[in-house]
């Protein structure tokens, strides 16, 4: 189903819900919520008696005067429309509500973090002529956005999107080689890579939760198989190995122990960092540290070594690296300095027109805007904040917003000529279905929430303290 489709489903269902008919209907789904949170959790009777549940209210609506007359699709659209309601609500009571989930959660995260410093696409046999790292960020991106809401549906729909990057670069690829389509066997270790790289939080109790909850009848065919890749990927990144990886065991186990070692020398100097002001005085911070080298480089040109830090000092100086080369930093210019610096070369050149040409809405002023410029504007809009905020991570800067004094055509500009880490060099992300899905998406959860409202007005107040529970945050914007 079309993510419009099921938009306009989720408004309809929501206010078919207001009519005095609908009152039983109204009824029926608050009791089913109150007396299902009364219950302990358990996942195989929970999931049965959402199911049910789900299945027998469906049927009630065909039957029901509501929805009289009504097509197929939106007797579905009602279906999905009740299907987010309900787990909306119960959201927090079913998902990772055992401690196993949460365990294996966290050990699978764990693994995770460690297997991706070092693991590369020949380790899973993806053919050279099928990588493509830097458009891959795109499907780790909308599998990265899965813990941002709580349908069912909505997590599978981020799973899809990923699996449809993925499949869709595959058959661009093969077809500009004239080679066969791709199958499973060149799918797969994609996707397993991709997963690999984007560690997305909770993986193992979101893919329980929609198996669980998302209606059975409604995961089918491409939903189905691409949802049971996703389970294939999971379980194997569970028990990956040396051999799984196409490495001899002695390797494996020094690149397990070198992540390990990166990663909680990492988690020790970011610690280090956040605590450095609540220290002593005789230390310093890293920013501290680089000004003051900075400084004296300029100073004192005729020497060839810095004077060495006091010892006292040189403790609590905390050295930040690479995940790759593990180099230290010796300079990182700030965001204000790159921006000082860029403006000031833009101003000696000779044809600073030139450099704008790419950026056809500079000068335009509102009325030249037509309806068909709002997409490019968005497109051109995703790529400057996600650049920008790539940058602003890759210094250690804070990028909450972009900069209101900076223009957005400079901010792009030096971004686009700075050297960014190899992952974010050439991200796109003007995708169709990512546009779909986040556009859509969130102007349904706006209405979902909105309408919840005034369906809740007609019920019981005793059952506040459940709909507070339940009350669904998943807008992203």
């Amino acid at each position: 189903m079309e993510n419009a489709d099921v938009f306009l489903g989720l408004h309809d269902f929501l206010e078919r819900m207001r009519q005095p008919s609908a009152a039983d209907f109204v009824k029926s789904i608050k009791s089913f919520i109150v007396s299902f949170s009364n219950n302990a959790p358990d996942p195989e009777r929970d999931s049965a008696a959402v199911q049910s549940f789900l299945a027998n209210m469906e049927a009630a609506f065909r039957a029901h005067p509501l929805w009289a007359g009504c097509s197929e699709e939106e007797l579905d659209s009602a279906g999905e429309g009740l299907e987010k309601y309900v787990m909306t609500k119960l959201f927090t009571r079913v998902f990772a509500s055992i401690p196993d989930d949460v365990k294996t959660d966290e050990q699978l995260s764990e693994k995770i973090a460690l297997v991706q410093q070092f693991v590369r696409p020949e380790n899973l046999d993806i053919k050279a002529s099928f990588q493509n790292e830097t458009s891959w960020l795109l499907a780790q991106k909308e599998l990265q956005k899965i813990n941002m809401y709580k349908a069912p549906r909505d997590k599978l729909v981020c799973i899809l999107n990923c699996c449809k990057v993925i499949n869709n670069l595959l058959l661009n690829a093969s077809i500009a080689l004239n080679e066969n389509p791709p199958g499973a066997d060149e799918f797969l270790p994609v996707l397993i890579y991709v997963t690999i790289k984007a560690n997305p939080p909770q993986l193992h109790s979101n893919l329980l939760y929609i198996q669980r909850y998302r209606r059975q009848s409604r995961l089918v065919g491409e939903a189905a198989y691409f949802f049971t890749n996703m389970l294939s990927a999971e379980s194997f990144i569970s028990n990956i190995d040396a051999q799984a990886l196409s490495m001899e065991e002695s390797e494996f186990e020094r690149n397990m122990e070198s992540a390990q070692a990166l990663l909680s020398g990492l988690s020790a100097d970011m610690d280090g960092l956040s605590n450095q002001n609540d220290e002593s005085e005789g230390q310093i911070s890293v920013e501290q540290l680089i000004q003051s080298k900075h400084q004296g480089v300029n100073s004192t040109k005729e020497k060839e070594h810095l004077t060495p830090v006091r010892s006292s000092e040189s403790k609590s100086v905390t050295k930040v690296t690479f995940a790759k080369d593990q180099e230290p930093i010796t300079k990182v210019p700030s965001l204000s300095e790159l921006e000082n610096k860029g403006a000031t070369m833009l101003l000696k050149e000779e044809k600073a027109s030139q450099v704008f040409q790419e950026y056809p809405y500079l000068f335009a002023q509102v009325g030249d805007l037509t309806i068909s410029d709002v997409e490019d504007l968005l497109n051109n809009y995703k790529q400057l904040v996600f650049k920008y905020v790539c940058l602003s991570k890759g210094l250690g800067s804070a990028a909450s917003s972009l900069p209101s004094s900076v223009l957005p055509s400079q901010v792009q500009l030096q971004v686009e000529t700075m050297k960014a880490p190899e992952e974010h060099k050439r991200v796109e992300l003007n995708d169709e279905s990512e546009k779909d899905t986040s556009e859509t998406n969130d102007s349904s959860n706006q209405v979902l929430n909105s309408n919840e409202e005034k369906v809740e007005s007609q019920l019981p107040e005793d059952e506040e303290k459940v709909e507070q529970g339940g009350k669904n945050d998943e807008t992203s914007k």
